[in-house]
């Protein structure tokens, strides 16, 4: 016969089992699969938008009249682009994709942003009076950016009981550094509908 004290542990015991059986597991998955499990904005949302938005910038008639008027392709920075919604969004990541998505075009130069040069001006400095005078880079001859890509990302939640739409609006548009004129502008966007 068991004693209170016997039964109180073996309860114990198989709380504790069943505590363990309900372990996490992880498994790694392809980079490039879409896998969306609270709604938010994620890196499919991120990749899609930068992907979208170069095709129509670099296909848009403004690179090809560049290119008339001075013989060679233009060079773009890519700005601020504002995270407007309630989210928390990694906005360096979206730049980063946008960057890499204009370099692999092919169809424009990409310029260093504030920060990277930086960098690279610390890294020049220091050539200066350490490197050969056959490999040391000098001062004055950055490239310097023809047009600045700005916008925001915005958004609206609909939500009703245990359904919600979020709808995800990226603005853009391109100015000419030189004459504030906004040569492109445009737009991405994407919708999803949540149900729990």
């Amino acid at each position: 016969m068991m004693t209170r004290l016997s039964l109180v542990l073996v309860i114990l015991a198989a709380i504790a089992l069943l505590g363990c059986g309900g372990g996490k597991t992880v498994d790694r998955v392809d980079t490039g699969e879409q896998i969306d499990l609270s709604g938010n904005w994620n890196d499919t949302d991120s990749q899609g938008v930068a992907g979208d938005l170069v095709t129509q910038i670099t296909d848009a008639a403004w690179v090809e009249n560049h290119i008339e008027q001075h013989g060679k392709k233009p060079a773009i920075i890519v700005g601020s682009i504002r995270n407007k919604t309630v989210e928390h969004i990694p906005m360096k990541t979206l730049t980063a994709d946008l960057e890499r998505a204009f370099i692999n075009s092919g169809r424009v130069l990409v310029v260093a942003s504030p920060e990277e040069r930086e960098q690279i001006h610390d890294e020049r400095e220091a050539q200066q009076g350490n490197a050969s005078m056959e490999t040391m880079k000098q001062w004055g001859r950055e490239h310097g950016a023809d047009y600045m890509l700005l916008g925001e990302l915005n958004t609206i939640v609909d939500q009703e009981g245990k359904e919600q739409v979020k709808f995800y609006q990226t603005d853009t548009y391109l100015v000419d550094l030189e004459s504030n004129v906004k040569v492109w502008a445009g737009q991405t966007k994407t919708k999803k509908h949540i149900t729990w």
